[in-house]
């Protein structure tokens, strides 16, 4: 399977952050209309693509939201106080850039403080180089969300740039779901709105699906850099299986089902036990009396920074293990 960089360096960059999904949903749309049989856009803005089959009624979910931080006040002098949209990192964001939706361009800075480790985002400010709160407001209004400005960058081993959280997920569903002519099961392919502010568009989206099955694909940690926290993670070792994180302890049979896949058609794969952390599986496997549900995790370094790194054979890797999956036949 070669690795399609160029729809990678497209999705990575569309604006999309929580509650503003807008033109990443108009982006997949194009992308994938003429591979499915129906797109509808349900109340809180997930876009679910039914891919039609006879068997099992499967709900694919990757979210397209990113993490962000909204405008909460300007001062006399035009710089922008925020608030976090998602897990920011105060450490990962100073001395970034950042885009608002209308293209207006800013970095992050702080007050001056002697421990830059210990900074808070309460502290921080954006700069969009305005030199009055008039000037400032004419491009920034309260409660605008700005997202991190950074390049996507590949070798010939990894790609890395802002936003695989989770685009990369978007970016393998959309792989699958172009690769299957013939569904075994009933595929709704859902990406899903808010996971980063609490997976609140899979929980919505899963009551509207009913899914029999539900598999989310998103990014996972890893433990494979100098000195990393204990964790069988690691770039370039294969799909990660998720067993557990906060949201969810997955389903046995799910998680055996994609072992067995990986072993028989020989894809590489590592077991992931997350200590933190959740997908829209959290959110799928509660609905209504209860759904089978589990993970396809991408290994990922540095993530919610501007430089997430993920290995193109593990990429490639999930993609196959997830065509797999969709291509079986479940005795659940």
């Amino acid at each position: 399977m070669s690795f399609n960089s160029e729809l990678l360096n497209k999705i990575v960059k569309v604006y999309g952050p929580s509650s503003n999904e807008a033109k990443i949903r108009e982006f997949i749309t194009e992308e994938i209309k003429d591979f499915v049989d129906d797109i509808r856009i349900d109340a809180l803005g997930n876009l679910i693509a039914h891919k039609k089959g006879n068997g099992k009624r499967v709900m694919i979910s990757a979210h397209m939201d990113q993490i962000g931080m909204m405008a909460i006040d300007i001062d006399d002098n035009g710089f922008i106080r925020f608030t976090n949209i998602g897990g920011i990192s105060p450490v990962y964001s100073y001395g970034q850039k950042v885009v608002f939706e209308n293209g207006t361009i800013g970095a992050i800075f702080c007050e001056p403080v002697d421990d830059l480790t210990k900074v808070k985002l309460d502290k921080m400010y954006i700069d969009i180089g305005a030199f009055s709160k008039e000037e400032a407001e004419a491009k920034v209004k309260i409660g605008d969300i700005c997202i991190y400005q950074s390049e996507f960058v590949e070798n010939e081993n990894v790609v890395f740039t802002p936003y695989l959280d989770d685009r990369v997920g978007c970016f393998i569903a959309i792989e699958a779901l172009k690769t299957i002519k013939e569904p075994v099961n009933d595929l709704y392919f859902v990406f899903s709105v808010q996971e980063e502010v609490g997976l609140r568009g899979a929980k919505t989206a899963a009551f509207s699906v009913d899914p029999e099955i539900g598999i989310s694909l998103d990014v996972t940690a890893h433990g494979d850099t100098p000195k990393a926290k204990r964790f069988a993670i690691g770039l370039n070792k294969g799909a990660a299986i998720k067993v557990k994180d906060n949201s969810i302890i997955v389903h046995p049979y799910i998680r055996e089902t994609l072992v067995k896949l990986a072993k028989d058609k020989g894809i590489p794969y590592q077991m992931e036990v997350l200590e933190f952390g959740g997908t829209d599986s959290g959110a799928i496997h509660l609905n209504k009396e209860g759904v089978p549900s589990g993970v396809i995790s991408i290994p990922t370094r540095y993530v919610h920074s501007t430089v997430e790194m993920a290995s193109k054979n593990d990429i490639n890797n999930c993609t196959k293990l997830l065509i797999e999956f969709l291509n079986t036949e479940f005795e659940i």
